[in-house]
């Protein structure tokens, strides 16, 4: 059974800074790319940043400079320091797990339940 726990968020204020933590268990983790996304109120989900099985990372341009994520291939974690938070970073956010698929074959993801991120301004 393949799960994605999610931690670290809640509330702080306008340039603080939050540590969110995602443990995967159930897939082999280091195949995996490894992702954070958030949905605000009333918006579509969107990519805030990932990191590929061969730890390439990439970032929304409007995070990039003040998030950085990171994996520990090791305990199958892979987390998102989030600092210089503004209030429009107020979301749900995701921890997702990629499986590229060959030609041909579907792509496999997994997705956690998702943790609370509010800045206050």
């Amino acid at each position: 059974q393949v799960q994605l726990v999610e931690s670290g968020g809640g509330l702080v204020q306008s340039g603080g800074s939050l540590r969110l933590s995602c443990a995967a268990s159930g897939i082999i983790f280091t195949l995996y790319d490894m992702g954070w996304y958030r949905q605000a109120p009333g918006k579509q989900r969107e990519l805030v940043a990932v990191i590929t099985s061969g730890k390439k990372t990439n970032y929304a341009d409007s995070v990039k400079g003040r998030f950085t994520i990171s994996r520990d291939n090791g305990e199958n974690m892979v987390f998102l320091q989030m600092n210089k938070l503004k209030p429009e970073d107020t979301a749900v956010y995701y921890c997702n797990a990629h499986l590229q698929a060959p030609l041909g074959k579907t792509p496999v993801d997994y997705w956690g339940l998702g943790t609370q991120v509010t800045v206050s301004s």
